[in-house]
C-alpha cells in the first residue's frame, strides 16, 4: 500500500544530493530525446522547462517501492491503474503549452501530482481534475507539503473540464481519449493551446497540440507517437 508520508520527507544530505545527481542526468536524457525527436517537434525543449524538471522532486511522487528509479526516464505505475508519465513526455508537454506566469492552466488527469508541480512553477494558476478521488487527496498533500500553492485539484470527471474557472489559456490532458472532448475545447480561450494524446488503449496513439485561433476555430498539429493509460470520464 502506498503511503500518505510523502517521499523524502526524511532523507538526508546525502540522499538529497544523490537525488539531484539523477534529476540532472535525466535533464540530459530529456534534452537528447528532443534533439532524436526532432522530426516530430519543432525545435528542442526550452531551457525553461529544463530547469523546471531539474528542481521538482520527482521522487516526491512516486510510490515508497518506485523510489530507486524515481529518476529514470520512464513511466511509473502509482495505483489504481494509473502511472506518473515518462520524464520527456511531461517536459514536451509542459513546453508545448508555451507557458507564463499570466496564464492559466486546466490539467486532466492529476495523477501523483508531478506534472502540477512543474506547471505551478511555470504559469500564474493550475487548475487540476483527478477521476480517482484516492489519488486526487495524495496528490493535494505532496502539492501542499511542497509549497504548490497556486495549484488547486479536486476529483471529478476531466474530460468535462472545469467550466467554473475557463477559459483556459492551456489545457493539458495526462491520459488518452478516443477523440477530443467537445468540453475541453469549449473551454479553451482563443489563442489558447490544447495538448492532448488521442487514440484507444490498443490503437495508436498520437501526441496532438491543438491551437485556437482569435476566431475560434481549432487547428491541429501531430507531435508524436505516445503510449498513455485511457482517459475515462462522460465525454
Amino acid at each position: 500500500m502506498e503511503s500518505s508520508k510523502p517521499h523524502g520527507a526524511d532523507t538526508n544530505s546525502a540522499d538529497e544530493e544523490r537525488y539531484s545527481r539523477a534529476r540532472m542526468k535525466m535533464v540530459e536524457e530529456i534534452r537528447e530525446m528532443a534533439y532524436d525527436a526532432s522530426d516530430y517537434v519543432s525545435g528542442p525543449i526550452s531551457e525553461k522547462v529544463l530547469t523546471i524538471m531539474s528542481r521538482v522532486q520527482r521522487h516526491r511522487f512516486v510510490p515508497e517501492d518506485e523510489l530507486y528509479c524515481a529518476y529514470y526516464n520512464n513511466p511509473l505505475p502509482i495505483g489504481h491503474g494509473q502511472t506518473i508519465s515518462q520524464p520527456y513526455i511531461v517536459a514536451l508537454m509542459t513546453d508545448l503549452l508555451e507557458l507564463d506566469k499570466q496564464k492559466t492552466i486546466l490539467e486532466v488527469g492529476t495523477g501523483s501530482g508531478y506534472q502540477a508541480a512543474v506547471l505551478s512553477e511555470l504559469a500564474g494558476k493550475v487548475y487540476s481534475i483527478e477521476i480517482v478521488a484516492a489519488l486526487a487527496v495524495l496528490a493535494v498533500k505532496r502539492l501542499d507539503e511542497l509549497g504548490c500553492a497556486n495549484v488547486e485539484v479536486k476529483a471529478g470527471d476531466g474530460s468535462a473540464g472545469w467550466p467554473e474557472h475557463a477559459p483556459y489559456d492551456g489545457i493539458i490532458v495526462t491520459a488518452a481519449a478516443e477523440h477530443i472532448p467537445q468540453p475541453l475545447l469549449d473551454q479553451l480561450k482563443p489563442g489558447g493551446r490544447l495538448v492532448i494524446p488521442v487514440g484507444g488503449r490498443y490503437d495508436a496513439q498520437e501526441l496532438l497540440l491543438i491551437t485556437k485561433d482569435s476566431e475560434g476555430v481549432c487547428h491541429r498539429k501531430n507531435i508524436e507517437p505516445v503510449r498513455f493509460v485511457p482517459l475515462t470520464g462522460e465525454y
